[in-house]
């Protein structure tokens, strides 16, 4: 199983970069999970649209489905338009990014797979268990499972017993840390910090800690810092074009 990073920012892309995104690969399949602001630039500098095989969406904010538009607008105005795309979401999540189009304009070119939190998914060849996440708006979790490896990813939430079973003892987990040592009190039950982050890794059990979702701006330094003092593994920072290869571990 390989990761890499599309997009890593928080809230909106800073120069040059873009929002969340990330592609995970196993065995020629090709899964997005979540497509913030500016994710498919950076999708298509090393992967056609047409090689995308489904995409997962973890909550409805447009710095993590925005780019969704985008993506099927290059797999369908074409000669030759794509398959539909598979595309998992919570019920409604997609409704507003979905709807930039005139109507069904793109309707053949996505399958909606609409999932309740804690639903079980066979994507391609990824087991993927979701969980409901502490946000503002309905957020899923995702936890993949192939050949033996195990990738958690958070969406965007509050820490949690929820979070910490997410990522239990798994190979890597990718979580939200928006802020450095404190979040806001008024976002304290939607958003985590880099600190946050560190501590549920350590909960978890998790064998590794890519933090991600950063607000434009942050001291990256700062923020491995923070997720240090909780956490004794392996922390990295998500940044475009990082790839993370699991099986090589």
């Amino acid at each position: 199983m390989r990761l890499t990073v599309l997009g890593a920012c928080g809230a909106w892309p800073d120069a040059g970069q873009a929002c969340s995104g990330y592609l995970v690969e196993h065995e020629g399949f090709r899964l997005l999970v979540d497509l913030g602001y500016a994710t498919v630039p950076r999708l298509l500098e090393s992967v056609g649209a047409e090689q995308i095989d489904a995409v997962f969406i973890s909550h409805g904010h447009p710095d993590h489905c925005a780019d969704l538009s985008p993506l099927l607008r290059a797999r369908f105005m074409r000669d030759e338009p794509a398959k539909p795309l598979p595309v998992y979401s919570l019920p409604g999540a997609l409704d507003a990014v979905l709807a930039l189009d005139h109507p069904g304009l793109l309707a053949d070119a996505y399958a909606l797979h609409e999932f309740a939190g804690g639903d079980l998914l066979d994507i391609g060849p990824f087991r993927a268990q979701t969980r409901l996440l502490p946000h503002s708006v309905p957020n899923a979790g995702i936890r993949l499972t192939a050949a033996g490896k195990v990738l958690a990813y958070t969406g965007d939430a509050a820490p949690s017993d929820e979070v910490v079973e997410l990522a239990r003892d798994a190979d890597l987990l990718v979580a939200e840390a928006t802020y450095v040592d404190e979040v806001p009190p008024a976002l304290r039950r939607i958003l985590s910090s880099a600190r946050d982050a560190g501590r549920q890794a350590r909960a978890a059990g998790a064998g590794r800690l890519l933090l991600t979702h950063l607000q434009p701006g942050t001291d990256a330094y700062a923020a491995l810092a923070a997720a240090r003092a909780g956490y004794d593994g392996e922390i990295g920072v998500a940044t475009s074009g990082l790839t993370i290869d699991l099986t090589e571990r």
